[in-house]
């Protein structure tokens, strides 16, 4: 019999691990007899996607929104502190356009920050007041200029318009650096504003400086980015309360705001810079090489074995031709040592232990080479899933969508159930993508944790397999179809049901790998682990689940324990009351 002390994660505490949030999959299952089934399936839809959309702490800008935001930011500072709108800006951009930063910095002590920023109180150079002066000289070209044509900024420092012109042209030219641009003469910080830009640049250099200007109230401040996505000119306004990074862009890109790396709970920013270096660095080359090759005893260049007798001969110019078990001169070599598919003098020094540290070397680049191939090839395959997931709802969302409603006289609006399943078979893909990447950092010597992590992987995997076969192949004969059929609604239920389902298992899946799944105890746990989660996830399951009068499960099998009053749906793997005749979950019958 197996003690609770073996496992902490078979308790009550994690039943919802498995099943979610009964009240939320449940809300899909609706009497047959219900003539408001349809709207009720998809108004708690709606109020799902509504109620995750008030739980974002992200913010999606497009230019308007970033400009008007900017402009708001400006007004409030130029009002509080009865500036113009130019120092309000130079201001805002030294501060990185934190309004409150900028005031309490000016409250502070107004005079240092003026200094600071060179916004100045009086000129340095005092401008002669002598009607009969009508040219001055520009401290630039040293040419005598008309009192018109000499330009000054706050400082007085005196430079004619052309001057000034190529001053500001090359400076805009030469990137941002132009939003903090300062007058001409080295010993003066007087800063030269926008509006003296806009009055001498070129309508091409005030377009420039406008632009840089507008990205960077997004590059300078820290609570926005850029989507990283080629070619998206949305940004991204954060808060991070909650502690999720994950941030998802109007074109449908999902980044992480901490590392800008794609979306990749449940792992940390650290593990997938690990891994995608691991992935484009030369280090999986040298295990290769360190696994199927060795070094001619001459030259020391790796020499790859392809193929079958072991008489190897180096390429040119070494030429040494030597036995590859033993990496001696062939020479030494014939009938009387085994000939050319085995090495008797190998086999002895191996037996006398000369061979054994080289071997084991060899031996455990292999193996890691090919755990690490085992955990890519299918970190890859979810990737490529998750693809062609996307190219599925792209065309469903433009072709099938109208297809349906047409087919089965149904309104567009309420087909949005098939589009939201593909949404979350999309977002598993990625999800679950990335926990081949946990899997293959999480430490060999937990064997708990990585027995449950295996565990509750593969019930995942059978959970999306599920959602995604029925939105896939079984919607196909919906779409094949002459016209409406009865059967259209029982799809309805089943696929917004196993939507809810997955939903719940891969928000759990998610909270517990963040956790490092906390609740296995590493101690005393013996190899039937996967076993013993499977029953301690029935149990449990079946506690959570006695209040709807069903049990959801993660997999298709049932524990003897449970056949007496209970029957799984081999449809959609639902655990039904033993009275039951019909599925209550796709209403298909027992």
């Amino acid at each position: 019999m197996d003690s609770e002390d073996d496992l902490h994660y078979s308790t009550d505490d994690d039943c919802d691990f498995y099943s979610g949030d009964m009240d939320m999959g449940m809300a899909y299952y609706s009497d047959e007899d219900d003539p408001e089934a349809e709207d009720f399936v998809d108004d708690d839809t709606d109020d799902y996607f509504e109620s995750r959309r008030r739980e974002q702490n992200f913010t999606i800008l497009n230019e308007f929104d970033i400009r008007q935001r900017q402009e708001d930011d400006i007004t409030r500072i130029s009002s509080v502190l009865s500036i113009s709108r130019v120092a309000s800006i130079v201001l805002l951009r030294h501060f990185n356009w934190s309004v409150t930063k900028v005031h309490d910095e000016w409250f502070a002590d107004e005079t240092r920050v003026r200094k600071l920023v060179g916004l100045l109180e009086e000129p340095v150079v005092h401008a002669s007041n002598a009607r009969e002066v009508r040219n001055h000289t520009c401290g630039i070209c040293f040419e005598s200029h008309p009192v018109s044509r000499i330009k000054s900024a706050a400082c007085g420092h005196p430079f004619c318009a052309s001057c000034w012109e190529g001053y500001i042209s090359t400076s805009i030219n030469d990137g941002p650096g132009c939003l903090m641009l300062r007058c001409p003469v080295p010993s003066c910080g007087a800063v030269v504003g926008q509006d003296m830009v806009n009055s001498l640049a070129s309508n091409e250099d005030r377009e420039k400086y406008a632009r840089y200007l507008l990205r960077s109230y997004v590059e300078d401040n820290k609570k926005t980015k850029w989507c990283p996505a080629p070619g998206c000119e949305h940004a991204v306004l954060f808060d991070a309360g909650n502690g999720n990074y994950d941030v998802s862009c109007f074109c449908s890109y999902g980044f992480c705001w901490n590392c800008t790396e794609e979306a990749h709970r449940p792992v940390d920013c650290a593990t997938v810079e690990k891994w995608i270096l691991k992935n484009s660095a030369e280090s999986e080359n040298m295990n290769w090489i360190l696994a199927n090759s060795k070094p001619c005893p001459k030259c020391k260049r790796p020499i790859e074995k392809n193929q079958g007798c072991m008489h190897m001969t180096c390429t040119p110019p070494c030429k040494f031709e030597f036995c590859w078990l033993c990496l001696g001169a062939w020479s030494d070599h014939g009938e009387r040592t085994g000939g050319f598919y085995a090495c008797n003098r190998y086999e002895v020094a191996k037996q006398d232990g000369a061979y054994d540290e080289a071997e084991k070397r060899r031996e455990m680049a292999r193996n890691s080479l090919e755990r690490y191939t085992h955990y890519y090839e299918r970190w890859a395959s979810n990737q490529t899933s998750r693809q062609k997931a996307l190219a599925d709802l792209n065309q469903m969302q433009n072709v099938h969508i109208e297809k349906l409603s047409d087919i089965h006289c149904t309104p567009e609006s309420q087909l949005k159930f098939i589009t939201e399943a593909w949404l979350q078979i999309i977002e598993c893909r990625r999800v679950l993508k990335w926990t081949y990447a946990y899997g293959y950092y999480l430490p060999e010597q937990e064997h708990a944790k990585r027995q449950f992590f295996e565990y509750l992987q593969g019930e995942a995997e059978s959970g999306l397999e599920r959602l995604h076969q029925c939105a896939e192949k079984e919607l196909l004969q919906f779409l094949n179809a002459e016209g409406p059929s009865k059967e259209f609604n029982d799809f309805r239920t089943k696929l917004a049901g196993l939507t809810s389902v997955t939903r719940n298992y891969f928000e759990n899946l998610v909270r517990a790998l963040e956790n490092g799944l906390s609740d296995v105890n590493s101690h005393g746990v013996s190899s039937g682990t996967s076993s013993k989660s499977t029953a301690g996830s029935s149990s449990k399951a079946g506690r959570s689940g006695r209040a709807k009068g069903g049990i959801i499960r993660t997999s298709g099998s049932t524990r003897s324990d449970d056949n007496a009053t209970h029957w799984s749906c081999e449809h959609c793997t639902y655990v039904n009351a033993r009275s039951a005749t019909i599925c209550e979950m796709c209403h298909q019958r027992h």
